[in-house]
């Protein structure tokens, strides 16, 4: 069945609401056998639910100016808060069950784990201001599609400006950026004022559940069920000490290749002279690129790929009215992921099909399991499946991208090493701002800046004021829509490489690790997931340096000038 058959029909939460207190009703007078069915009819229940969501979601991001889907995402905000109330109730009744040493063992730790969370993140009482920050947040996806930058002759999105943010000239990068910082700063007080908004009612949610602060809220909502912020703020500091000297060191030889006096800010997405490495062809070219190398990485993978694409479980090219950005999305009803991008022509299209698809793969392997909530692993966990992915796929980017392989292999690596301080500061920035929830916005924007410089201490905003002025983290749409979800990238980017260097000397094993990853979804917290797939906690000492020996050695193997 294609995606454009997939049936939508608003629930009628008033008649969901009756099935769903009905079953709940049972729990208290059945035995275990019959609670396990009654778990099951409403995870049912629960699954068509999250389908009828999921839909809305995927089709008013692909056309934010369609106005049935319009009105649904709306619905969506207001009602999706009274069905996690409903889950509220049904989480309540299990802990309650006189089986409940037995539904431990047979429907594992790890569900309890996120029962106990949610509701520690949960009350009638914050409907209404769980509401508003839905409104929020579509505020701000709205406002981010809603941009139309005049460039070069053209009317272009954001994701329509990332080409020439690459372009091998000059004086176009650096247009390309002032024309892309103009648009935040004409609606540099939307911003501000939605963020402002954001943070206050998080702290309002935080204080009427009885937390000081937002940071342990977002910890629990987050499902950070093996961690805390004392665990991480130790990784930040490893980072500092060991992968910021290697991103800088990185950041030197670029200006060198490119011989420049002076790396600005512009030139940072620049990596080579002659151009960054991209793909050689049409989108769907690519497509069938990626098409013919999960059919020869694996019976699994090409399983999986042949999948998306005969029900068209992708949408790949940008296009007016789209969302930006890109994601992997679950059908549960249908059994089906599916993959949102924005094509650009850059290396970045060619990472959709790597890292989105090792979401949507990982998704597609454990998709036998039937509790909604261990569908997925927490979002640390689901980025290890993506950004590994990544890296298995090294072998076929020379059909990607011909002559430019080598590039890609330098710049992909030594992006993985740029890209993991840039990740500790957007976490370090949210602990600074919910510890300091009436911050004014520029005492927000003079943190951020101060922070870009502990963590990323080559950047120049030569003439840009606004980014001078810390304005850069306006269009980091995680700081707005998932607060606290970023360090993940970092965490999992660690494993990855652990993955990485795994595959240099034992590729069999490292891929029979990652397939049993993926099968286990999220039937396990972080710490137990990175067990069973033999990767070390990043939380470790001496984690990161044992892989950055092999990443100095391997770009150090490369001559970046003759690129």
């Amino acid at each position: 069945m294609q995606f454009s058959e997939y049936k939508y029909e608003r629930p009628n939460f008033n008649e969901t609401k009756i099935e769903f207190e009905k079953l709940l009703n049972k729990i208290t007078t059945s035995n275990y056998k019959e609670q396990l069915n009654i778990i099951k009819e409403i995870n049912t229940i629960r699954n068509k639910i999250d389908t009828m969501s999921n839909l809305a979601h995927i089709r008013h991001t692909i056309d934010t100016n369609d106005d049935f889907y319009d009105k649904e995402k709306n619905h969506w905000d207001e009602i999706s808060p009274l069905y996690q109330e409903l889950d509220t109730l049904f989480y309540k009744e299990l802990l309650k069950s006189k089986f409940l040493d037995q539904l431990k063992i047979e429907l594992g730790i790890q569900f309890f784990s996120l029962i106990e969370y949610s509701l520690k993140a949960f009350s009638p009482e914050i409907i209404e201001n769980l509401q508003e920050e839905n409104k929020e947040i579509s505020k701000y996806v709205k406002l981010l599609a809603s941009a139309k930058i005049s460039f070069q002759g053209e009317e272009r999105n954001l994701s329509g400006m990332t080409p020439f943010l690459e372009s091998s000239d000059r004086r176009v990068r650096k247009s390309a950026y002032e024309a892309k910082s103009n648009f935040f700063t004409t609606y540099e007080k939307d911003f501000d004022e939605i963020y402002d908004n954001l943070v206050k009612i998080r702290t309002k949610i935080a204080n009427k559940l009885g937390y000081d602060n937002y940071v342990e809220l977002g910890y629990i909502r987050m499902n950070r069920v093996d961690y805390n912020d004392k665990m991480v703020d130790n990784f930040r500091k490893q980072v500092v000490k060991e992968i910021v000297p290697i991103a800088s060191s990185l950041y030197v030889r670029q200006k060198e290749r490119l011989n420049l006096t002076t790396l600005n800010y512009y030139d940072e997405r620049f990596e080579f002279e002659s151009g960054n490495p991209t793909p050689k062809g049409t989108p769907q070219w690519i497509i069938d690129q990626g098409k013919k190398m999960y059919h020869e990485m694996s019976q699994e993978t090409a399983e999986f790929i042949d999948y998306m694409i005969n029900n068209d479980l992708m949408d790949l090219t940008t296009k007016k009215g789209k969302a930006g950005g890109g994601y992997c999305t679950f059908i549960p009803d249908y059994k089906s992921p599916f993959i949102f991008s924005n094509f650009n022509g850059t290396s970045g299209d060619v990472d959709v099909l790597t890292h989105e698809a090792g979401h949507a793969f990982q998704v597609f392997r454990s998709k036998h399991i039937e509790i909604p909530e261990l569908l997925w692993a927490t979002y640390e966990s689901s980025e290890i499946h993506s950004m590994s992915m990544e890296f298995f796929a090294w072998d076929w980017m020379e059909n990607f991208f011909k002559e430019d392989k080598d590039k890609y292999f330098y710049s992909h690596l030594g992006g993985a090493i740029k890209f993991i301080p840039y990740g500790v500061l957007v976490d370090h920035f949210q602990h600074e701002v919910y510890k300091n929830p009436n911050l004014t916005p520029n005492e927000r924007k003079t943190i951020w800046r101060e922070l870009e410089k502990q963590y990323k201490p080559h950047t120049i905003y030569d003439e840009n004021e606004f980014l001078e002025n810390g304005g850069w983290w306006f269009q980091q749409s995680h700081i707005f829509e998932v607060p606290f979800y970023y360090i993940d990238y970092t965490l999992a980017q660690i494993c990855a490489l652990q993955f990485w260097k795994k595959m240099i000397h034992n590729r069999e094993g490292a891929w029979k690790d990652y397939l049993h990853l993926c099968s286990l979804g999220g039937t396990k917290s972080f710490l137990g997931l990175l067990e069973e797939a033999n990767l070390i906690s990043p939380f470790k000492d001496n984690c990161i340096k044992n892989i950055t020996e092999d990443v100095k050695n391997f770009l150090s193997s490369i001559d970046d000038k003759k690129l």
